[in-house]
């Protein structure tokens, strides 16, 4: 019997699990997905949506960042639409609705693209050493630096010796 109540139990929780984390999973079909969300002016930003349905053309409007409108196409993903246009170099930083109207049904999506001065995806340079947990030659401590140098140097000559006296035969 209590296998049978923990296989009840394990299966309430899964069907719970999945009704609580559902809704994040659904698509996003009450909108439109701006790539990149923050974009420098000159920038080219991707837009697409699956409002449109299957083959859905849409008309793609970016004049609040002072952009021309656009066309939004089927592309290879199932039911998306998508489009680009590029961010006017005179755009100023702030935030601005960019907007597509469906061809059929006349439904109309909306986003937000942003706009910065600077790149958020500048190349980022490393600094430093690995942290690998193992040690390095030329860590922040000199003295242990040494101390292992000497360590080693004293093994090497101990096993050096002691092969030296096995080859004579004088034993060990």
């Amino acid at each position: 019997m209590r296998p049978t109540a923990r296989l009840l139990t394990g299966s309430a929780l899964v069907v719970a699990a999945g009704l609580v984390c559902a809704p994040a999973y659904a698509g996003d079909s009450d909108g439109l997905e701006i790539v990149p969300s923050s974009a420098v002016p000159g920038g080219q930003v991707t837009v697409n949506t699956d409002a449109c349905g299957d083959g859905g053309i849409a008309q793609g409007d970016a004049s609040a960042v002072g952009a021309d409108s656009f066309t939004l196409a089927p592309s290879t993903h199932e039911g998306d639409a998508i489009g680009q246009f590029r961010v006017p170099p005179s755009a100023q930083p702030g935030t601005y609705e960019i907007a597509a109207t469906c061809a059929e049904g006349g439904r109309r999506v909306t986003g937000d693209l942003v706009v910065t001065l600077t790149s958020q995806r500048q190349p980022v340079h490393p600094r430093g050493s690995v942290k690998t947990g193992v040690g390095g030659a030329l860590g922040p401590d000199p003295v242990q630096t040494a101390a292992g140098v000497a360590a080693l140097a004293v093994a090497a000559a101990g096993g050096t010796w002691l092969l030296h006296r096995r080859a004579r035969g004088d034993g060990i």
